[in-house]
């Protein structure tokens, strides 16, 4: 498919990313025989395949079973019943009163955060809806994509992890000597957690690895009386570990309808962020019985200070397109990505100048950057999750998680509990502020319903009535 070279032209109608246009399939153009089992399983299997990659991805449980109704349903299985779970999709399709239905189920076995797979499956699914393809041309395309390695070579995602720290440590206050610091101890990070990926250790030991390595470093220079401040390491490090993407798809499958994978998404969360918290604490307790003491940290990754405005929208912005890349996104994502880190910068930034906490605060930042980032992922035909989740990525509660690991080593039981409680809230006010956000945008381009003059341009053909005798 050939893309305009313009990314942010307006290219019409089908620019819309489908997981923003959940909108009634149109007939099917290519309709299936109902009545052959082979052909129907063929066509559940399709949609099964689909929604394997987008419940991989990251894509919540509603937008993911509307997604698989609308591939069915453009091959003629419009009655089908769709249910997702955490690790799970079963779909029945009815073939009429007198046929039996049909019914698959299919478990997904990984998750990969390759935003160039989940773009070029939403280019898939419109074609799909517009009838372009039989069955048998969709599977071969779609294996084409699964099969395909990654865009861009390893190194090259493990050096953006790392540049995304670095841009963090600078977002949190910390200079040239922190941000290499940060850089460096993140290639050590993704390189280690990659070769215990491959050796089949749980994740929960992978990020309790991450925050032990996260946090020795920082302790090593602190120890050598540098001039540096460990917990902008430590900090920097917690924020790339932290499980942002499986954030937001919790809180949104809570909101829209999917309690079940919503408890299992963020029970997730909470295993993963406890092996950080484990790892650093593990850490900074080595540190304390060594007879090494770090200083405190300030009170707040954010304020409300003007002054530091450019340097930390910069940050920010850098941040969130680091994140993009490190997660194999398209390259015209990047900069989507980018702006929508600096607009959640900035919004925070903003809003806390005016005295409003930091919970608040970052879900003001986050309903701007669901909707700004829903609005732009049209134009540059990337998944408004692509955007979204890079966008929150720098007002994640890195600096405060380790805030309250601080307390708990120094025996400051009620400081430690409150600085946790606060992270939670600011990480389900950001997810729940992107689900607001990109309800906005779904609602500002909602779908028109379809004219008669509006077919033509939408891709669907027109039926060809018969000729009459005598004309």
């Amino acid at each position: 498919m050939r893309l305009p070279r313009n990314p942010f032209r307006r290219t019409g109608r089908p620019s819309r990313a489908t997981a923003d246009t959940v909108a009634p399939p149109p007939s099917p153009l290519r309709p299936i025989d109902l009545t052959d089992d082979a052909e129907v399983t063929a066509a559940l299997r399709l949609s099964m395949k689909v929604g394997e990659v987008l419940l991989a991805s990251g894509t919540g449980a509603m937008d993911t079973m509307t997604q698989i109704a609308q591939v069915a349903a453009a091959y003629g299985l419009t009655q089908c019943d769709v249910e997702v779970t955490y690790n799970a999709i079963s779909i029945s399709a009815r073939r009429g009163p007198v046929l039996p239905p049909v019914s698959s189920i299919r478990i997904v076995h990984y998750r990969a955060h390759d935003f160039t797979r989940l773009a070029e499956v939403d280019r898939l699914i419109r074609r799909l809806r517009r009838g372009e393809l039989t069955v048998t041309e969709a599977y071969e395309h779609l294996d084409a994509i699964t099969g395909a390695p990654h865009p861009y070579a390893r190194w090259l995602a493990t050096a953006a992890w790392a540049a995304m720290a670095g841009s963090i440590a600078v977002l949190l206050g910390g200079g040239a000597l922190v941000a290499v610091v940060a850089f460096l101890t993140t290639v050590v990070i993704d390189r280690t957690n990659r070769r215990l990926n491959r050796l089949g250790l749980p994740y929960f030991f992978q990020h309790f690895t991450g925050g032990v390595i996260a946090s020795l470093p920082a302790v090593l220079l602190f120890t050598l009386h540098l001039d540096i401040r460990p917990s902008l390491v430590i900090a920097a490090g917690v924020v790339v570990l932290l499980p942002g993407l499986s954030l937001v798809g919790s809180v949104q499958d809570a909101i829209t309808g999917a309690p079940v994978t919503a408890g299992a998404r963020f029970f997730e969360v909470m295993v993963l962020t406890a092996g950080i918290i484990g790892g650093v604490a593990v850490a900074l307790r080595v540190a304390s019985g060594l007879g090494t003491t770090l200083p405190n940290v300030a009170p707040s990754q954010f304020t409300g200070n003007l002054t530091e405005l450019l340097p930390k929208v910069a940050s920010g912005a850098f941040a969130a397109a680091f994140y993009a890349l490190a997660c194999y996104a398209e390259r015209r994502a990047l900069l989507v990505a980018g702006l929508a880190g600096a607009t959640g910068s900035l919004v925070v930034i903003i809003v806390l100048h005016f005295g409003v906490g930091p919970v608040f605060g970052s879900a003001c930042a986050a309903t701007v950057v669901g909707l700004a980032g829903g609005l732009m992922a049209r134009r540059a035909l990337t998944p408004p999750i692509v955007v979204a989740v890079a966008g929150i990525t720098p007002l994640l509660p890195g600096l405060t998680v380790y805030r309250g690991l601080y307390a708990f080593i120094n025996d400051q039981p009620l400081t430690g509990f409150s600085e946790l409680a606060s992270a939670t809230g600011i990480g389900a006010a950001l997810a729940a502020g992107v689900v607001l956000g990109e309800w906005v945008a779904r609602t500002l381009r909602r779908p028109q319903i379809l004219r008669p003059g509006m077919l033509d341009r939408t891709g669907l053909r027109r039926p060809i009535s018969p000729r009459r005798p005598g004309r």
